[in-house]
């Protein structure tokens, strides 16, 4: 099973979420309707900019966490080097 490290934003070089999951498409679903309260509903966090996939749980979780640590500009530059345009993956992925 392949376990997802993702940052959503709220718009480009808006407010960032970074976290992991086993079910990136549910996860992410869940984030977009607003399902639950929270960070992400508060400050309208919905829009997939970057991804990750890795095999093992421990991996995924130490990354996301690795991430959570850094500068907010080596998180951008992360978004950047794949996504320039900060399109929203979910679409072009689901």
């Amino acid at each position: 099973m392949p376990y997802w490290v993702y940052i959503l934003a709220s718009q480009k070089n808006g407010t960032l979420y970074t976290g992991v999951t086993g079910r990136l498409a549910e996860r992410v679903h869940l984030h977009k309707t607003k399902y639950q309260d929270g960070f992400t509903k508060e400050h309208d966090v919905n829009r997939l900019v970057y991804c990750e996939e890795h095999d093992d749980v421990g991996v995924a979780i130490y990354r996301e966490k690795c991430i959570k640590k850094w500068k907010r500009a080596w998180k951008l530059d992360l978004i950047e080097k794949d996504n320039p345009n900060w399109n929203d993956l979910y679409d072009d992925m689901f």
